[in-house]
């Protein structure tokens, strides 16, 4: 096992998870890595299919093994999928580790992307699901995470900044 990642990113779907490992990794002087990306990678379809075509369940399956793995080989940026810390196992694997949640509200949630069909959670009332989701995951979030960065009238720098602040970590000059 290595000592884990530097940064773990959870937080729900548009909270810019990606887009912000991949500066935080940039900065760091690290490798960055998605848990979705590599499910994607090892089933060679999209996420959206393989909630579709497989279902809820299966998915949960294939994350929990990614989140694991990543964890456990990964020593630089990593990025969750959304609903990875619904997962009690993955929640234990998390204890302990520099975990950042990027919060937002749903505003900037249908600002950011816009809620639409390529979410297989918000196919329908995609307001309401995601307030719902929220309310089902928010506690998780912040129970995992050693620090909570608004992400809502940010841009990703300034995010990222945040991020590195709230974790005292030096960025790579």
């Amino acid at each position: 096992m290595t000592g884990g990642p530097l940064v773990v990113l959870v937080g729900p779907m548009g909270s810019g998870k990606s887009t912000v490992g991949a500066l935080l990794a940039e900065r760091l002087g690290a490798a960055y890595r998605d848990t979705d990306a590599d499910i994607v990678a090892t089933e060679g379809r999209e996420i959206s299919d393989i909630f579709v075509e497989d279902g809820e369940d299966h998915f949960r399956a294939l994350e929990r093994a990614a989140v694991r793995t990543a964890v456990t080989e990964h020593e630089g940026i990593l990025a969750l999928g959304g609903g990875a810390v619904l997962d009690e196992g993955t929640r234990a694997l998390l204890a302990g580790l520099p975990v950042a949640y990027l919060s937002m509200d749903v505003e900037e949630a249908v600002r950011r992307v816009g809620l639409g069909a390529a979410r297989p959670l918000l196919a329908v009332n995609p307001r309401r699901q995601w307030r719902e989701l929220m309310d089902a995951r928010r506690h998780l979030y912040t129970d995992v995470a050693r620090v909570v960065v608004a992400t809502d009238d940010r841009t990703p720098e300034e995010v990222a900044d945040a991020v590195l602040d709230a974790l005292d970590l030096k960025k790579e000059t």
